[in-house]
C-alpha cells in the first residue's frame, strides 16, 4: 500500500484509484460553472462506511458511458464513478440497465431514453444540462451512438455548446475485429443493413468492392439471408468471421469462407448478438480498371435490377475509374 501511495504522489494525473475511494475526477469544474451532480458518498464496490469517500462533483455535460456487452466485469472504474456521480442516467431500457446498476450498488435515477421517445425527451434534457447537471447516457450494451441511441442528442449538445464527454469501453465491433484475425488497419463498420431487400443487397454490393474489412451487425433471424446475399456479391471464396455472443457464456468465433459459412449455418439457427466480418477485396492502389472489367461490372449490376445511374455510381465508388468515363461507357453499352 505504501508503494501505491508513493506512485500516486509521483503521477497524480494517471487517476489511479485511491485507497478507500475511486479515481480522481474527469475534470475540475470551473468557478463559473456549478454542476449539480451528487457527490460520491459510497464506494462503488461496497456500501460500507469504512470505504465511503467524498469525490468532487462531475462537471456539467453529457457523458456517453460504454457498458458491458455481456460480462458485467467489462466496465471501467471511470464509467462506474460517472454513473455514480451523475444527476441522472438516460437508459435505453431502464429494466435492463437496472440490473447493471443494482449489481454495482448505483442509486442514480434512471430515465428512459430510446428511439421512440428521444425527440420528446431532448428539450428537457438540454434544459437540465444548461442548468449545470451532469447527464450520463447508456445503451442496453456497448457504446452509445454506435448503432444505438445517442447520436442525435450528442449532435444537439454540440450545437448548444454543451460538453460531450466519451467514457470509452466495450464495443462489439472493436472486440470482434480485434479477435477476428482479419486486417484491422482499415475497416468499414456498416452496422445493421436496411430491411428492404433491394436496399440491403445494394449496400452489400458496395461493401463487396471495398478493400477494407467489412463489419456487419446481423440479427439472428436474418443470418441465412445475409450469408446468401453476401456469398452472391462477395463470392463464396471470400474469408469471413462470424462472432456470436461476445464476452458471454456461449461466445463463439466461426472462421471460414462465405461458401463454407452458408453450408455450416444452413441447418443451424444461431441465437444471440451476431457480428460478421468479411475480408476486403484484394486490389492494387495503382490498379486502373480495364474497360472490359468496367463493362462486366455494369452489366452485372444492371442484370440485378439496378438503374443505369445507380450502376454507374456503384462502379465509380468501388474503383479508381472516373465517373464521367464510367458514365460514357454505360451510355455506349445501354444508351439513354
Amino acid at each position: 500500500m505504501a508503494s501505491l501511495l508513493r506512485f500516486q504522489a509521483l503521477a497524480p494525473a494517471l487517476a489511479i484509484p485511491r485507497p478507500g475511494g475511486l479515481a480522481s475526477p474527469l475534470r475540475m469544474a470551473s468557478a463559473a460553472t456549478a454542476p449539480l451532480a451528487r457527490r460520491l458518498s459510497t464506494a462503488v464496490f461496497s456500501g460500507s462506511p469504512e470505504q465511503a469517500a467524498s469525490e468532487p462533483d462531475l462537471e456539467s455535460g453529457l457523458y456517453l458511458v460504454a457498458t458491458p456487452i455481456g460480462n458485467l466485469e467489462d466496465i471501467t472504474l471511470r464509467a462506474l464513478r460517472v454513473l455514480k456521480c451523475a444527476d441522472v442516467i438516460l437508459s435505453e431500457d431502464t429494466r435492463h440497465s437496472g440490473k447493471l446498476l443494482q449489481h454495482y450498488n448505483i442509486k442514480t435515477p434512471l430515465l428512459s431514453f430510446h428511439k421512440f421517445n428521444e425527440r420528446e425527451r431532448e428539450p428537457s434534457i438540454i434544459k437540465r444540462l444548461h442548468e449545470g447537471e451532469a447527464v450520463a447516457l447508456i445503451s442496453d450494451a456497448g457504446t452509445p451512438g454506435i448503432s444505438d441511441p445517442g447520436v442525435e442528442l450528442a449532435r444537439l449538445c454540440a450545437t448548444e455548446k454543451i460538453p460531450v464527454i466519451p467514457i470509452p469501453g466495450p464495443s462489439a465491433v472493436i472486440a470482434a475485429l480485434s479477435a477476428s484475425g482479419l486486417p484491422s488497419n482499415e475497416f468499414t463498420f456498416v452496422g445493421f443493413l436496411p430491411k428492404h431487400a433491394r436496399s440491403r443487397r445494394g449496400r452489400i454490393e458496395i461493401s463487396a468492392r471495398e478493400a477494407a474489412t467489412q463489419i456487419f451487425y446481423v440479427p439472428p433471424h436474418g443470418i441465412h439471408q445475409f450469408l446468401a446475399d453476401a456469398a452472391s456479391s462477395f463470392g463464396g471464396s471470400r474469408s469471413c468471421v462470424i462472432a456470436r455472443e461476445i464476452t458471454k457464456l456461449h461466445e463463439e468465433f466461426w472462421r471460414g469462407t462465405l461458401g463454407e459459412a452458408n453450408e455450416a449455418f444452413a441447418s443451424r439457427q444461431p441465437k444471440g448478438e451476431i457480428t460478421i466480418l468479411i475480408e476486403g477485396k484484394l486490389t492494387s492502389d495503382d490498379e486502373t480498371p480495364s474497360e472490359e472489367f468496367l463493362e462486366h461490372e455494369l452489366r452485372e449490376l444492371t442484370a440485378k435490377g439496378h438503374t443505369l445511374s445507380a450502376a454507374v455510381k456503384l462502379v465509380t465508388e468501388s474503383t479508381s475509374a472516373k465517373k464521367k468515363d464510367v458514365y460514357a461507357l454505360a451510355l455506349r453499352l445501354f444508351g439513354r
